[in-house]
C-alpha cells in the first residue's frame, strides 16, 4: 500500500509540474507580440528582374532560375501540380482573389473529345494597375513558364494571353520570349522533353476595359464584340470555341513554376492565412517615389507607402485617402489607412478590396469628388450596355457625380445617389456594375462632408448673385 501511494504522490507531483509547465508556456504564448508582416527578403522574391535591369532573353532568365527542372515539374503529373498549388493558399491576382487551385482543378474531369485551354488574361485596363505589363516586358519568360506548367495541371493543349492592344512594347517582348521558348524546345511538342504537346499564342486585343471580363474576353478572341456572356454555362465547361477554358491572371499564371520548385509550403508561409504568399503592388499618386514592388501579403498599408515610396507627398498627416485595390473599389480615409493591412480579408472588414492591389494614393490637395466623379465618367464610357442597370445606372451616376463636383445639387441627392449604386451593384452578368457602384458608395461613406461643402458653396454663390442682380436693378 505505501509503494501504492508514493508511486500516486510522484504521479500527482508530476502533473502538478506538468500543469505549472503548461500554465506558463501558456502565459509565454500570450505575450508573445502579434506576427509582423512585410519586410520580404530579396531570396524570397519571385519576381527578380522586375524593373528590367537584366537581360530579359531566356539565357538572362535561366540564369536567375527559370526554367529549371521544368521537365521534372511536368513528369510528376497534374495531380501533383494541383496539390501544391492548393496548399500554396495562392488566391487569383487579378482581383477576384478566388483560390487558384480550386480554380484549375475544375478542369480536370474525364475528357469528352473537346481540347482544353488555358487563357491568360493580360489586358490590365484598370485604372492605376500596372504590374501585369512590368512581367511581360521585364521577366516574359516566367509567364511562358507558367503557361506551360497551369497547362500541364488543366490538361490544355494550348495557352492564348490576351494582351492589351496599347501594350506594343509588352507584346514584342512576350512574343520574342515565346519564339526562344519554341526554338530551345522548351514549349510546343514534346515540351520540355516530357512528351507533353503544348502551344503558346498571343491575341491582341483592342483596348476595351470591359474585355477583362473572362467571358468578354473569349467573346473578342473568337472575333466578336467583347461582351460578357451569362452564366452557366462556366469557361471551364463552354469556354472558348465551346471548349473547356479557364481565366488566369498574368501574376497568377508567373508565380506557379516558382511556387512549384520551392513548394506550396513555402509560399504558404508568407503572409496571413487565407491570404498567404507574396504579391506584387502598384502604388501610384501623391506619393514620393511611385513604384510596382513585390512584398508580402498582409503587409500593413502606410509601411508599404513609406518603407517602398518614400512615405506620402507632405508627411502622413497630409493623407486624405487611398483607393488600395484598383479605381474599381472604394476609397479608404487616413484613419484607416493608419492600421488597415493589406491583404483580401482586412480590406473586406475595412469595406473595401485588394483587387489588383493598385494603390492610389491622395493627399490633403486633392478634390476627392472630383476624382471620383472622374472614375465615374471612366466607367460610364467603359460600360458594354448590355444590361440595362449598368448602360442607364452609368450614366445617371456620372450626370450626378458632375453635379456634385460643381455643387449644383440638394442634399437629399446624396442619399438618392447611393440608392441607385446598390441597385446597380449585384445586378448585372459581369462586376463592371459593381466596379462603378463602389467609388461612390466609398465617397459617401466616409467623404459626405465634402459633397455637402460644394453644395452649400454653389448655393450660397448663388445666392449671392441673386442679391447683387436684385441691388443692381
Amino acid at each position: 500500500m505505501q509503494s501504492v501511494s508514493r508511486i500516486g504522490r510522484v504521479a500527482a507531483a508530476a502533473h502538478a509540474r506538468r500543469g505549472v509547465q503548461a500554465r506558463a508556456l501558456a502565459t509565454v504564448t500570450e505575450a508573445a507580440p502579434p506576427r509582423a508582416y512585410g519586410n520580404l527578403k530579396d531570396s524570397d522574391r519571385i519576381f527578380t528582374n522586375l524593373y528590367g535591369f537584366h537581360d530579359w532573353k531566356l539565357k538572362g532568365a535561366m540564369k536567375r532560375g527559370d526554367w529549371y527542372k521544368t521537365k521534372e515539374i511536368l513528369l510528376k503529373g497534374h495531380e501533383w501540380i494541383l496539390e501544391e498549388m492548393k496548399a500554396s493558399g495562392l488566391r487569383g491576382r487579378g482581383g477576384a482573389g478566388f483560390p487558384t487551385g480550386l480554380k484549375w482543378s475544375f478542369m480536370n474531369k474525364p475528357s469528352d473529345g473537346r481540347p482544353k485551354y488555358l487563357v491568360v488574361n493580360a489586358d490590365e485596363g484598370e485604372p492605376g494597375t500596372c504590374k501585369d505589363r512590368e512581367i511581360m516586358r521585364s521577366d516574359p519568360h516566367k509567364l511562358v513558364e507558367g503557361c506551360l506548367v497551369a497547362g500541364r495541371a488543366m490538361g490544355a493543349s494550348a495557352a492564348y494571353i490576351y494582351i492589351r492592344g496599347e501594350f506594343y512594347n509588352e507584346a514584342s517582348n512576350l512574343q520574342t520570349a515565346i519564339n526562344e521558348a519554341y526554338a530551345a524546345g522548351l514549349i510546343g511538342k514534346n515540351a520540355c522533353g516530357s512528351g507533353y504537346d503544348f502551344d503558346v499564342y498571343i491575341h491582341r486585343g483592342a483596348g476595351a476595359y470591359i474585355c477583362g471580363e473572362e467571358t468578354a474576353l473569349i467573346e473578342s478572341i473568337e472575333g466578336k464584340q467583347g461582351k460578357p456572356r451569362l452564366k452557366p454555362p462556366f469557361p471551364a465547361d463552354v469556354g472558348l470555341f465551346g471548349c473547356p477554358t479557364t481565366v488566369s491572371n498574368v501574376e497568377t499564371v508567373a508565380v506557379a513554376p516558382t511556387i512549384l520548385r520551392r513548394g506550396g509550403a513555402w509560399f504558404a508561409s508568407f503572409g496571413r492565412p487565407r491570404n498567404q504568399g507574396t504579391k506584387l503592388f502598384c502604388i501610384s499618386g501623391h506619393v514620393n517615389q511611385p513604384c510596382t514592388v513585390e512584398e508580402e501579403m498582409s503587409i500593413p498599408l502606410r509601411e508599404l507607402i513609406e518603407k517602398h515610396c518614400g512615405g506620402v507627398r507632405g508627411g502622413w498627416d497630409n493623407l486624405l485617402g487611398i483607393i488600395p485595390g484598383g479605381s474599381s473599389v472604394p476609397v479608404l480615409p487616413k484613419h484607416i489607412c493608419d492600421d488597415v493591412l493589406m491583404d483580401f480579408d482586412a480590406l473586406k472588414d475595412a469595406q473595401s478590396g485588394l483587387g489588383t492591389a493598385a494603390v492610389i494614393v491622395m493627399d490633403k490637395s486633392t478634390d476627392i469628388v472630383a476624382a471620383i466623379a472622374r472614375l465615374s465618367s471612366f466607367y460610364k464610357h467603359e460600360s458594354c450596355g448590355q444590361c440595362t442597370p449598368c448602360r442607364e445606372g452609368t450614366t445617371w451616376l456620372k450626370n450626378m457625380m458632375d453635379r456634385f463636383q460643381q455643387g449644383n445639387a440638394k442634399n437629399i441627392e446624396i442619399d438618392m445617389i447611393y440608392e441607385l449604386s446598390k441597385q446597380i451593384e449585384g445586378h448585372t452578368i459581369c462586376a463592371l456594375g459593381d466596379a462603378a457602384a463602389w467609388p461612390v458608395q466609398g465617397l459617401i461613406r466616409h467623404f459626405r462632408p465634402a459633397i455637402e461643402e460644394k453644395i452649400a458653396a454653389f448655393h450660397a454663390q448663388q445666392a449671392a448673385s441673386s442679391q447683387s442682380s436684385s441691388a443692381q436693378l
